[in-house]
């Protein structure tokens, strides 16, 4: 399949006004979150890139190349040719290595529903970003609406083959014997062969009469999910807003009550909920702002609606408030996913938004990636 070479490059600036959180990632800091960094890699891009906010919300890369990515719904096949042709991942299908020396990648959520290697895809994402920190790159992650329903336990959209890779993966970490890092890291490595030999095993099918697999496929994603599972405290590393430099990136997209609310606050609320044990907990809990609602930051579509389906009145007035949203935040321009661009990636609201979703999973509209 052919794809088309769309490269998004963002320009650069230093944010000012980085709160007390503010770190800076050095050789130092050696784990996963911080990852290792090259102090002459970081003089040669202008500076070392500093992270704002836990999870992160503000982010200075000076002098970096930015490239973002859209909606992957777990599919590798097409996570691995867009991060192929954007120049941060080798070609080769067996090897995951990072080629994008200082190049900052973001990707803007809804990895998990609609494809059967959402975990790979996870771990791929997270192995890349501790290769290119050691090179004075990054790679982060935005939490969409799929991340969030996932959390709450709404598996309406999970593809079968999914629950699949949700029960390889528990049987995989069995063998890390707790060592949750290095197995998380691993997996994108070894998942296919397990899904090759799982397949071929006496349970490997999913057959719609097959009730004992079904909940055993349930029962195993919502171990990993649920609030404070292993891989919804993964998701609760990422925000569901992200600036980096004079750009916002975010899955649905940013309107003015969420940053007069709080971008910071809204990304801790949802990671602190993400963590958060089911027991003693209620919908109260849930950050409706963030995460319900037309309206929330990652199912507004304000922004990304196809044009033909709009008013001119309801055009014009999504480009006067993605620009106060815009001169509110300090930034140029935003980055959003969330709806399938069936002409390809495009801006819209005077050229203030970028909409890259372009349904490249097979569970969606299985577009070329860009």
């Amino acid at each position: 399949m052919a794809v088309l070479p769309f490269r998004l490059r963002l320009r650069t600036a230093a944010i000012s006004g980085l709160s007390p959180s503010t770190s800076v990632v050095c050789p130092s800091r050696q784990h996963r979150d911080g990852g290792s960094f090259s102090c002459r890699a970081a003089a040669a891009a202008g500076g070392p890139i500093i992270v704002s906010g836990d999870p992160p919300t503000f982010v200075s890369a000076p002098g970096r190349r930015i490239v973002a990515v859209g909606d992957l719904h777990g599919d590798l096949h097409q996570t691995r040719a867009a991060l192929v042709m954007a120049g941060v991942l080798s070609a080769e299908s067996d090897c995951h290595v990072w080629t994008g020396g200082q190049t900052v990648l973001v990707q803007v959520g809804d990895i998990l529903d609609r494809g059967e290697d959402e975990i790979a895809i996870l771990s791929l994402l997270s192995s890349l970003n501790v290769q290119a920190k050691s090179q004075g790159g990054a790679v982060f992650q935005v939490n969409g609406n799929h991340e969030t329903m996932n959390v709450e336990g709404d598996f309406r959209y999970v593809d079968p083959g999914s629950f699949d890779e949700c029960i390889r993966f528990l049987e995989y970490l069995e063998e890390f014997d707790g060592e949750w890092d290095d197995a998380f890291l691993n997996w994108v490595n070894v998942s296919q062969r397990w899904k090759e030999e799982y397949r071929v095993s006496p349970n490997g099918d999913w057959l719609p009469l097959n009730f004992v697999k079904k909940n055993k496929g349930f029962a195993a994603r919502a171990s990993l999910f649920k609030q404070g599972g292993p891989l919804a405290c993964e998701l609760a590393r990422h925000p569901v807003v992200l600036n980096v430099n004079d750009w916002m990136f975010c899955h649905g997209g940013l309107l003015p009550h969420h940053v007069e609310y709080g971008i910071e606050r809204i990304n801790k609320e949802v990671s602190n909920w993400m963590q958060c044990s089911n027991e003693d907990s209620d919908d109260t809990n849930l950050p409706f702002m963030a995460t319900r609602g037309y309206d929330s930051v990652v199912w507004t579509r304000l922004y990304s609606q196809d044009s033909v389906e709009r008013t001119r009145r309801s055009w014009d007035l999504s480009s006067i408030i993605a620009e106060q949203t815009l001169k509110s935040v300090g930034a140029k321009g935003m980055v959003v996913g969330h709806t399938p661009q069936t002409r390809g990636v495009n801006c819209k609201c005077d050229g203030k938004v970028w909409c890259i979703d372009v349904g490249m999973s097979y569970g969606v509209l299985h577009s070329r990636p860009e």
